[in-house]
């Protein structure tokens, strides 16, 4: 049976995605102040967005695809479709892509097509990281079924992603903290480390008062949490926001105690380059 996989555009584009014919990409929308409004898609530019972003000084906004994106998208030849999006505790994306199900079956009440949606209960790398997952099992000639059950462990139990953030001010002001406890909301000078929970919320792990020492415990972190785990095959994903050098920095760091048989930098998407912000990073991993 032959497949696609459509991810929103959280999902960072990696190298081996490149090569891909049966991935598409349906974007959310990016606005700044009244005036400027883009596509998160594959000519968003991210240096001259977040140049943009500085220079209005408010917080820019986002906008989730719309069920007929997602029913348009699913709208292909192939007969297995494995939808993935944002983890929903933070957008309203997953909630979206399964309305397009529905749009598209009411619409195509004869398709007999196979149709799941993986919530990645994350976004960034760990999208990227779970997109890969389901492109080596599809290929192998995985059934639907063990496909869907096998990735869905596969995100809860075999994936990872810690951040850091030098400002929390976008995430803040567009209400993407309520999980966060209110103390937490008072130390916002601070640079903190956040995980992704088994829910798709985030967590603060580790706080510091520079960057460039928040960004070490986070390395460390990392390397902490994968002790004891054969890393030969496993794989590291550093997403970053106009920050390639600090990326870099982070990737050495985690793997002089953390030996990952892979690593990429990438640069983050629109929507992860709205929430990160300049300068901000995303480590996502396999465990």
């Amino acid at each position: 049976m032959s497949f696609r996989i459509i991810a929103d555009s959280c999902c960072d584009k990696t190298e081996q995605m490149a090569n891909w014919n049966n991935i598409t990409f349906v974007p959310l929308t990016l606005e700044i102040g009244d005036s400027y409004r883009i596509m998160d898609d594959e000519n968003f530019d991210q240096d001259d967005y977040i140049r943009r972003v500085l220079e209005y000084g408010d917080a820019p906004k986002t906008a989730c695809p719309s069920p007929d994106a997602w029913a348009r998208a699913i709208d292909c030849d192939e007969d297995e479709v494995y939808l993935l999006t944002i983890t929903d505790k933070l957008s309203g994306t997953y909630n979206s892509a399964l309305q397009g199900v529905e749009l598209y079956k009411d619409e195509h009440p004869d398709n007999n097509k196979k149709i799941y949606v993986f919530n990645s209960l994350a976004t960034a790398g760990l999208e990227s990281l779970v997109a890969e997952k389901i492109m080596q099992m599809g290929t192998a000639g995985e059934d639907f079924d063990t496909v869907v059950k096998t990735v869905d462990d596969f995100i809860l139990n075999h994936t990872a992603l810690y951040f850091c953030l030098e400002s929390l001010d976008v995430l803040k002001k567009n209400g993407r903290l309520f999980a966060l406890a209110a103390t937490i909301l008072k130390k916002l000078r601070l640079k903190m480390v956040f995980v992704r929970t088994q829910e798709g919320n985030i967590s603060l792990v580790g706080q510091d008062i520079a960057m460039n020492r928040a960004i070490i415990k986070l390395a460390n972190i990392v390397a902490e949490s994968v002790q004891g785990i054969d890393l030969a095959r496993k794989r590291l994903i550093v997403t970053h926001v106009c920050c390639k050098e600090r990326a870099q920095l982070v990737a050495e760091k985690i793997i002089e105690k953390a030996p990952f048989g892979s690593v990429e930098i990438v640069k983050a998407s629109g929507l992860n380059s709205t929430y990160a912000s300049n300068g901000g990073i995303i480590v996502s991993f396999t465990k």
